[in-house]
């Protein structure tokens, strides 16, 4: 299901595995404006979508609902409104499926290349998802008409696609249907950026643990997918085939019926030599073997490819290692000032639970006693790989470490692992300004700023301290921080300087052998 176009039917091409009729526990709410959340699909009262939108213009219907242009009142700026039937949820995983869905797009907001859902609602017929509209259409639409791609330009493509996939995985999401139907033009540019819209078969997974289900399309999925143990690897085959497409103009494994396809994917005969392969440069092949590699340890990882010498072609391609998305989070929470990392705190704490149904699994993962707690080692273990220093992540952990208990519990990983856009939501900044405006006034003064502290980050704050702190963010240096100056603070972009933490992280005292790291789970 995507956010816009989607096809009438179902691709013949699904591999869906058919589910079990379990009885669904999300059914039509009764008419009251408050119902139990438990009979909801998103798990949260109702909310009508037209009071924030005026639905217009369908732009596709597909298997479970209808996708419409919608107008945001009072602003004129358009999205993509895809409505999901809630009779069209015959059971109790379709449920799970659509609650997944969302609490996944929550998740990897804020990538470039992954649409993001403004807001999720749902009423007694329908839930509705309202996300950026993208007016190109569909890219298997585009490839279609072109027939196929230089390697400039499918490098190009794939680039963008394989850095979807390295963003899911770092984020601990397995996508597991990707397709060129499931990414859309920004826009009818020749040059635009595409985007990558359906979650709807996505599952959040935990390191090393592996899926059954046999979901995906016919020409893109993975052989371990087809012998019923795989995991992100997955991912990257599906790459790997429209990387193929993309410059041969047709499907590396083909046959007349699913089953023929099936037969010919385990069977693996990649053919490299027939036209057009001989006027393909050797690098855009070894690039297709990498990620069309039949065994799934041996396949290259989202990273590798983004690192592959094709990739880097004509400048394109960045030499700098790429660092995970959680460990820069919680490095740019360290260089915050005391006062935006309780803000923070506070934030987490007041999140809607599917906003952040990804960050918990992410900490589950890593949290391996289940204690609720993550120690050093656990860091350690979860971050292998950081090419941070150990005295930087000793220090970064010290500071995400906002009670000084020597481990970080649920709170503080939340708060030191929120996106930027969850962070400077509206809403979001206003609830946090007025936790610690006390007395109400409009402004936080030096007192407040002190208390705030003291019930937060820094037990034992000084007078120094709050003073410089105050003297940072009140830009107009009446001796308080109004709201403005609070919503600079919170919205301005601090460089990331990760090898000067060091001294300033020392000085929170000798710390343990914390050694944190970098894992793809992260």
């Amino acid at each position: 299901m995507g956010c816009a176009a989607s096809k009438e039917e179902p691709s013949p091409a699904a591999v869906d595995k058919p589910r079990s009729k379990s009885p669904v526990t999300a059914t039509p709410a009764a008419s009251s404006k408050s119902v139990n959340v438990a009979n909801t699909v998103l798990g949260k009262q109702l909310a009508d979508v037209t009071a924030e939108y005026s639905l217009g213009k369908v732009l596709g219907r597909g298997q479970f609902g209808t996708t419409r242009v919608a107008e945001l009142k009072g602003k004129g700026k358009e999205y993509a409104c895809k409505s999901i039937a809630k009779r069209k949820l015959t059971c109790q995983e379709d449920v799970d499926d659509v609650r997944r869905e969302v609490q996944i797009m929550h998740h990897l907001k804020g990538h470039e290349n992954i649409t993001y859902l403004q807001g999720a609602y749902e009423d007694r017929q329908a839930v509705h998802l309202v996300m950026d509209l993208c007016s190109g259409g569909e890219l298997f639409d585009r490839i279609v008409a072109k027939g196929s791609y230089s390697e400039k330009d499918a490098a190009a493509l794939i680039r963008d696609m394989v850095r979807v996939v390295a963003h899911c995985h770092h984020m601990g999401v397995i996508h597991r249907d990707l397709k060129p139907e499931n990414f859309l033009l920004e826009s009818k540019a020749d040059d635009a950026s595409i985007k990558c819209t359906d979650f709807g078969l996505s599952v959040f997974f935990k390191p090393g643990q592996t899926f059954k289900e046999v979901v995906g399309s016919a020409y893109y999925v993975a052989p371990e997918v087809l012998k019923q143990s795989y995991s992100m690897e997955a991912d990257i085959w599906s790459c790997g085939v429209i990387l193929y497409i993309l410059l041969s103009g047709v499907p590396p494994f083909w046959g007349e019926t699913e089953k023929q396809i099936f037969k010919a994917i385990l069977e693996g005969n990649l053919d490299l030599v027939t036209d057009p392969w001989p006027k393909i440069s050797k690098e855009a092949k070894d690039c297709v073997k990498r990620m069309l590699e039949p065994r799934p340890s041996k396949r290259a990882t989202a990273d590798e490819i983004l690192q592959h010498p094709w990739m880097r072609e004509n400048g394109v391609a960045n030499d700098k290692p790429l660092d995970n998305v959680i460990l820069q989070r919680m490095t740019t929470f360290a260089n915050h000032n005391k006062l935006k990392r309780q803000a923070m705190k506070v934030i987490a704490s007041a999140m809607p639970a599917d906003e952040i149904a990804g960050l918990a699994q992410i900490f589950k993962s890593i949290d391996a006693d289940d204690s609720g707690t993550i120690t050093a080692e656990e860091l350690s273990a979860a971050l292998k790989g950081s090419l941070l220093k150990q005295e930087d992540l000793e220090g970064l952990l010290a500071l995400v470490d906002q009670d000084s208990s020597g481990c970080i519990d649920y709170e503080e990983f939340l708060a030191a692992t929120l996106s930027q856009h969850q962070m400077e939501k509206e809403e979001n900044m206003r609830a946090a300004f007025q936790h610690f405006d006390i007395d109400n006034s409009g402004t936080i003064n030096k007192d407040e700023l002190r208390q705030a502290l003291q019930s937060g980050v820094a037990a034992n704050v000084v007078d120094d301290e709050v003073e410089a702190i105050l003297n940072e963010v009140d830009k107009n240096g009446d001796g308080q921080i109004d709201y403005e100056e609070f919503v600079a603070l919170m919205t301005g972009r601090q460089e990331i300087k990760m090898l000067p933490l060091t001294k300033r992280m020392g000085s929170r005292g000798n710390l343990n052998a914390y050694k944190a790291a970098h894992n793809r789970g992260l």
